[in-house]
């Protein structure tokens, strides 16, 4: 997970670091096919050459990405397991649990929906 060295060692609080670093880690266990890679100082992970999912730092959370599809057909179940959410992030909250099966459930619907997308965005 070298290309994500720089952008985990720049966040200051260890406990967010760990954490970041933990997530980032589970993805690229599950998904190891899927490209990682930084832009716009996010690390993003990839499927042939199109956006899956990528991942932000904020003060009191971590911010997930995985496009506006995803948070419409997710919407109810980010909000059932208390993840707030906008239309194109919902935030996990530093000392809150990561639901891995939910994450796990919108990256391969993201998967699966952009199979034939060629574009990097929608």
């Amino acid at each position: 997970m070298s290309v994500f060295e720089e952008f985990i060692s720049g966040i200051d609080d260890s406990d967010h670091r760990e954490r970041m670093e933990e997530v980032l880690s589970w993805v690229h266990d599950e998904y190891p096919n899927m490209e990682r890679v930084v832009k716009w100082n996010q690390p993003m992970f990839t499927d042939h050459g199109t956006y899956i999912i990528g991942f932000s730092v904020a003060k009191k959370h971590m911010s997930v990405a995985p496009e506006n599809k995803a948070i419409e057909e997710f919407g109810s179940a980010l909000e059932e397991v208390g993840y707030v959410h906008t239309r194109q992030i919902f935030r996990i909250p530093w000392d809150g649990e990561v639901d891995y099966a939910l994450l796990k459930r919108i990256i391969e619907f993201n998967i699966g929906d952009k199979a034939g997308v060629e574009t990097f965005w929608r």
